[in-house]
């Protein structure tokens, strides 16, 4: 439970941190955005189709980190007796 715990938050952490990461990114003109190969792949699938990707890619986070953050509310439930 403690290890699901983390990998799960872990995962919200990234995808948090994506969805800054890619709203900073659509304010950068094209070529300042960089020359890495990861970063170009990236941006070319993010902004693919006159940019439909991105809202896309939002809402698919959205119900991924509230997936998450029910399995972590199932996981660190008490079940305790009364009295």
């Amino acid at each position: 439970a403690v290890v699901l715990f983390f990998v799960l938050m872990s995962v919200v952490g990234m995808l948090e941190g994506m969805q800054i990461a890619f709203f900073a990114v659509t304010k950068i003109k094209k070529e300042d955005r960089g020359d890495k190969k990861f970063a170009k792949m990236t941006c070319e699938l993010l902004f693919k189709g006159k940019g439909r990707n991105l809202p896309g890619f939002m809402i698919g986070r959205q119900l991924s980190v509230v997936t998450c953050f029910f399995v972590i509310a199932r996981v660190t439930t008490l079940s305790i007796a009364e009295g």
